[in-house]
Formats: structure tokens, sequence, C-alpha cells
């Protein structure tokens, strides 16, 4: 992933000026720094999500977004979720997995939801849950799929202790297996304990 002096602005206001990062294949970062200064808008933009005023993003090669192929091979949770009416959390998996050619009987849908503490909610509405647990359930969707980059805002929010140590093993899991990671976060804890490299936004920006 490269992205080169990127700016951002919203009306007049700029949030990102000039900001440059890389990073390589089976990598984790965390781009961490105070709320407003620009996570969630770099993060946006390099999941096709946010339209730059200048500057360049390359992920895999290409521009973010707008096909089939990078939506395969990228997992973006700057977004609040899409909760289908009606549909149960395990059926929330079953669609992932057909949406990406999984059958759902093979892909460990039970097993997703116990590692992430919600086996005893299988059978319940996402909107019922509590906003932990919601938190929970994206990340078990996120990791359910195959992909080659996970694209995370503040995977650690709302999780206790336990799940945040949890959901650390496994990013540390899924670089392991050729994956690679861009998250924002304020958690300094957790991201090292996911094995990730810390960069503050403000450190990227006029940086080559």
């Amino acid at each position: 992933m490269e992205v080169d002096d990127l700016t951002v602005g919203y009306g007049s206001t700029p949030v990102l000026t000039g900001v440059s990062l890389r990073v390589a294949r089976g990598s984790v970062v965390c781009l961490t720094g105070e709320n407003g200064i620009g996570k969630s808008t770099l993060l946006r933009c390099v999941s096709g999500l946010q339209r730059a005023d200048a500057g360049t993003v390359r992920v895999f090669g290409r521009s973010p977004g707008g096909t089939p192929q990078f939506w395969r091979a990228v997992v973006s949770t700057v977004e609040p979720p899409s909760w289908y009416p009606g549909l149960t959390t395990r059926e929330h998996g079953e669609l992932v997995c057909r949406a990406h050619g999984l059958d759902p009987d093979d892909a460990g849908i039970d097993e997703a939801l116990d590692r992430f503490g919600l086996a005893g909610h299988a059978d319940a509405i996402p909107a019922s849950l509590s906003s932990g647990q919601k938190q929970r359930l994206v990340l078990a969707l996120a990791l359910l799929r195959p992909s080659s980059l996970l694209v995370l805002d503040e995977p650690e929010q709302r999780l206790d202790p336990d799940a945040r140590a949890a959901v650390a093993a496994m990013l540390r899991d899924y670089r392991e297996t050729g994956g690679t990671v861009l998250m924002a976060g304020h958690d300094d804890g957790f991201a090292r304990a996911a094995g990730a490299e810390i960069v503050t936004v403000a450190a990227l920006i006029g940086t080559p």
C-alpha cells in the first residue's frame, strides 16, 4: 500500500495535508493520534470510500475501491455496519460466506462466533446486541471471509481486556498467514499485542 502526498478536506477545512505512508505486505500498522487528526479519513481513502483532493493512493498497485477484485481482497470496517432486518447473527455469517464463494457449512461460522463470545447469540438479531457484542460481530464477520488486507477503525473499541487480547492474537495470526492490516486506534498496548508498528498521523505529514 502506498499513499503519496495525500490532501483531504471537508469544505474549506483541511483534515490531511501532504500525508505519505507505506505499508508492506504482511505487516500490521496502527495509526494513532488525537481525535480529529484524520485517522479515519486516511482509512476511508485507503478503502476507496473517500476521494482525496490531491495526492495518490495505491493498494496492491491500483487505485482503491470500485472493482469486485478490490473488495474480494479488502475488508474495511470504517463504515458503520449495515444489519439486514430479520437476519440473525449466524445468518449474517452465512450471507458473508455465500457472497464470497464459501460453503457456510464448511466455513466455520459457529467457531467464529464462539471465538468472539457470541455462540449464545447465534439466533439473535444484531440490532438487539449490546455495543460491545456488535463490535465483536463486526470483527467476526471481517475475519470469517477470505481477504488480503484488513482496514480496521479502532477494532479495540468497546471490547473488554480479554476480548482485546483475543482480537490482538487473531490479528497476529492473520499476519502470519500473509495478510496485511492497517488500523487506527487509541490503545498502544493493544497495537503492540497485535504486533503492529505504531505510526502517529502527525508524523506522516510531509514525509517522502
